[in-house]
């Protein structure tokens, strides 16, 4: 069941929170040795407070009352370690919510966790020293993504129904393509967050990973603190006019593989025959490096006492982050921002392949150099990061699966602050491809 339908059961108390806790804390168990989705499990507090929220009034109960989530580690829980994937972080215990998990609290969800993420955020794939990797539960050899991965695996191994995560250059979207599930990255400052201090330029912005668009519009509703006509979910569900749709399969840094590039045709078609005008359209002009130093600088930023436990890739990446001096940095995001606004030009909504190549396998890159292996993982970010420099709203639908069984997501990207139109477009998608029978073809029963 969606995260939605489960709230629904719970106000018509066919189902008690304590009843579904129990059975994704029984899931956790049997499941995640294998996965690596959760750096910590709250067992006890998710028990008592799903008792609470069942002896809690009928009256004015959150719209996800007693529904389980978890909380990705780059974001503060009270009473858990926030390690953000790092050993540096190892010690810290956080006394209080950010203003991410306390909206989730407020919207009546029960918190079973801390979800894994690459250290500090920093790569697209989660195996930070610290812990275990993460896998995909669709072929554990593969990776699920990063830096969202563990959010982004609990869901897809129905260890959660839906779960938090953060997006800075693609860490939603990425892992919401590789493990088969829907992820939203809103539009700059549509949802607050707490980075900040880190993130001058409003790349990073907080969002979901769920099965359903509906779940997803709905969790950006808590999120956002939006309700009734001008909320996501009520965005989503509004019929759209005819849009102009462009598309294309290739990117600055690489170009789909074929297998990706015909799930984004057989994605323009189901579009065409809905009555949207599509046309393709020339890849935004780039290069890698004009964007690497951006990121090199955000991560410079993070406040840390030392470096010596790091990894070395983020490492590398902080220590040239730096020496580029932040005028610069602001030109070029500024640049790239400007260049891709006007390649977007008077679409209303742009369809390229989330990735542009299929889940890599966990250790991939571990034999490289910390330069050479962030450049070889970049590349899945080829279609995603420059929409976090624009500030744009962009959702990852699943698609297709390959021919070896692994997912392939679709992004749309929409125009600023048009994040219902791009939620609309993915509603009408999800009901032609019934996505949402899918599921991890491992053994999770």
């Amino acid at each position: 069941m969606s995260a939605l339908e489960q709230a629904r059961l719970i106000r018509e108390r066919k189902l008690s929170s304590s009843e579904l806790v129990g059975l994704y804390l029984d899931r956790i168990a049997r499941h995640d040795p294998a996965l690596g989705s959760f750096v910590q499990v709250l067992e006890e507090n998710g028990r008592a407070a799903a008792r609470k929220m069942d002896a809690a009034p009928r009256e004015g109960r959150p719209p996800f009352h007693g529904v389980p989530t978890g909380i990705k580690d780059l974001n503060l829980a009270r009473g858990t370690f926030t390690r953000m994937g790092s050993k540096a972080f190892r010690y810290f215990y956080s006394p209080i919510d950010d203003v991410t998990t306390a909206a989730i609290r407020r919207a009546g969800f029960v918190i079973l966790g801390k979800l894994s993420t690459s250290e500090l955020g920093a790569m697209p794939v989660t195996e930070p020293a610290i812990h275990l990797p993460t896998r995909n539960p669709w072929d554990r050899a593969h990776t699920s993504g990063g830096s969202s991965g563990g959010s982004a695996t609990a869901v897809a191994a129905g260890l959660l129904p839906i779960a938090q995560a953060s997006d800075g250059a693609g860490s939603i979207r990425i892992p919401a393509s590789l493990c088969g599930l829907v992820g939203h990255k809103a539009s700059r400052y549509a949802i607050p967050n707490d980075y900040g201090r880190i993130d001058p330029a409003g790349m990073i912005t907080i969002g979901p990973l769920g099965r359903t668009v509906d779940d997803v519009a709905a969790m950006l509703d808590v999120l956002a603190g939006r309700r009734g006509e001008t909320s996501f979910l009520a965005s989503a569900q509004r019929p759209r006019s005819q849009l102009t749709v462009r598309f294309t399969t290739t990117s600055p840094i690489g170009k789909a593989t074929p297998e990706i590039a015909a799930v984004v045709i057989d994605v323009v078609k189901r579009l065409e025959r809905m009555g949207h005008h599509v046309e393709e359209g020339a890849p935004p002009e780039g290069s890698l490096e004009e964007v690497v130093p951006i990121w090199q600088r955000q991560l410079a930023r993070i406040p840390l006492l030392s470096d010596s436990s790091l990894q070395p890739v983020t490492r590398w990446l902080r220590e040239t982050g730096r020496h580029i001096p932040e005028a610069e940095v602001a030109r070029r995001a500024a640049g790239v921002s400007e260049r891709v606004l006007r390649w977007f030009g008077d679409a209303d909504l742009w369809v390229t392949p989330t990735l542009p190549i299929l889940a890599p396998r966990v250790g991939q890159w571990a034999g490289l150099g910390p330069e050479e292996a962030f450049r070889a993982a970049a590349v899945m970010g080829a279609f995603t990061a420059i929409f976090n420099l624009t500030g744009q709203p962009a959702v990852s639908v699943p698609a297709g699966i390959s021919a070896d069984g692994l997912p392939i997501g679709v992004q749309l990207v929409g125009r600023m602050n048009a994040d219902g139109q791009v939620l609309a477009v993915a509603r009408q998608l999800e009901q032609d491809l019934s996505w949402v029978q899918r599921h991890a073809r491992g053994s999770y029963p």
